[in-house]
């Protein structure tokens, strides 16, 4: 059985959160909270927010042990992107985009 959890709207770029969960594709559920835990990055911790969703989703809608769980799939998208603009000479703006993403983990106790 599979099981999900989404993060919406964090706010770090989709780019620096990639990084984490490229790390922890296609490794047990346990082994994959344990690196994502010990890494010093913003990104990390939003990471292993959704991972533990993820596997507490699985134990109670499932009823499956989170010894046999991998995570399958973790993907971050892009998501709205706030615009601000920074005073610069000569009387123009110049823009400072600041992004934010989505999180998507499913873990699946399928081989």
């Amino acid at each position: 059985m599979q099981a999900k959890a989404i993060t919406k709207d964090v706010r770090i770029s989709a780019f620096k959160a990639r990084e984490v969960t490229r790390l922890i594709q296609g490794k047990p559920a346990q082994q994959a909270l344990e690196t994502v835990q010990l890494m010093p990055r913003k990104a990390a911790r939003m990471v292993a927010k959704t991972l533990k969703s993820a596997i507490s989703n699985a134990e109670t809608n499932n009823r499956t042990d989170p010894a046999t769980l991998t995570v399958k799939e973790a993907v971050v998208g892009e998501a709205k992107t706030l615009r601000r603009f920074r005073p610069k000479a000569r009387g123009m703006a110049g823009r400072i985009r600041k992004r934010s993403s989505h999180i998507r983990i499913v873990v699946s106790d399928e081989k």
